[in-house]
């Protein structure tokens, strides 16, 4: 006879393993790389400096 075994670990073994597969899926779909990041905040950060130096003193 075999070891009894928790359904409820079981379960939420199951659980975890179809959410990290999910998480999986979507960071490689939605997910952006460091170089990709780096590039937007410094198109971002231009534009604000941009955008300051343009600004009219009252």
């Amino acid at each position: 006879m075999s070891a009894p075994i928790n359904l409820n670990k079981v379960k939420k073994e199951r659980n975890r393993a179809s959410r990290k597969a999910r998480a999986d899926e979507n960071a490689v779909s939605f997910g952006q790389t460091k170089a990709q990041k780096d590039v937007l905040k410094a198109r971002a950060e231009k534009i604000s400096r941009n955008l300051d130096a343009h600004k009219r003193e009252t």
